[in-house]
């Protein structure tokens, strides 16, 4: 077996070894955690260690108890992530509204201190959110959008807008000029160039960008705690899971639950997203 051979052999094992180590510390705490939820609590009092959960054992009431409104003695979940998912998606179309023309600034157009402009958005994002904290609640709460979920979409937009812009940036100056000069031959303004050609052709960038920045607003917890805490009917589902895990009367099988209900919606999106997030929709766009 000559030393190429072997490597070939030992890196294609070693690959695999690494992929199931990856996905085994990633996917076992998940499972773990959908196998809390669905235990009664007295089972997992007798055996928390347990890593199966028996037919006979199996229950929903902790869901039912964490989706139900409060009124009713649950913990209100499911309007907490109505809020949280009308606060995302805001966030998300307007900081695409924004990040769009500006990137495309950037890509495209010359101007004085333009590369300067691009690294001073990353610049931006580096900053940590403490450090905004106070300034932009004061500024919101003296505007009366303090206690408001435009106010909080308005604030999650100002932290996810330069990284949005510097990540559809380094997507847009791949896409060939030649096209968008083809499209100028043709009788296209620039507005109708963008609209017509660009975004078609950034789709995917565009949908990983769109994630992204649904993730960040999903998860947020500390611009929440400080626009929402006096506010529990315009709470995000961050902010209802930390109630839970603060709860002394709260059972961790309905924590389990709580948290499950966090995290799958991010699950589902990115599974709904994928085909967009890796197909290259500008392969052989730029022939004939």
């Amino acid at each position: 077996m000559t030393r190429a051979q072997f490597e070939e052999r030992f890196f294609g094992a070693a690959r695999w070894v690494v992929i199931a180590f990856l996905a085994l510390i990633t996917l076992v705490p998940f499972y773990y955690m959908i196998v809390l939820s669905l235990k009664p609590i007295d089972s997992l009092l007798v055996d928390p260690g347990s890593i199966w959960v028996g037919a006979k054992d199996l229950t929903t009431q902790t869901y039912r108890d964490v989706l139900k409104p409060t009124s009713e003695g649950g913990q209100g979940f499911l309007q907490f992530m109505l809020n949280s998912a009308l606060v995302s998606l805001g966030t998300v179309a307007l900081t695409l509204a924004a990040a769009v023309p500006g990137s495309y600034a950037i890509s495209r157009l010359k101007f004085f201190g333009g590369r300067q402009v691009s690294a001073m958005f990353l610049a931006v994002y580096l900053f940590p959110a403490t450090l905004l904290a106070v300034p932009l609640f004061v500024m919101f709460a003296r505007a009366g959008l303090s206690k408001s979920l435009v106010g909080l979409a308005i604030v999650y937009v100002a932290q996810t807008l330069p990284v949005s812009i510097y990540m559809l940036k380094n997507y847009l100056v791949t896409i060939p000029q030649s096209i968008e000069e083809a499209a100028a031959l043709d009788g296209c303004g620039r507005l109708q160039t963008v609209r017509r050609v660009v975004l078609p052709l950034a789709l995917p960038s565009l949908m990983a960008t769109g994630l992204y920045v649904f993730m960040i607003a999903w998860n947020e917890f500390l611009f929440a705690l400080l626009f929402l805490v006096a506010d529990p009917d315009k709470w995000t589902v961050s902010l209802g899971l930390a109630q839970l895990s603060n709860g002394i009367e709260v059972s961790k099988t309905v924590l389990m639950a709580g948290s499950v209900i966090l995290t799958i919606p991010v699950v589902l999106l990115f599974f709904a997203a994928e085909r967009l997030l890796t197909e290259g929709l500008t392969s052989g766009a730029d022939k004939g």
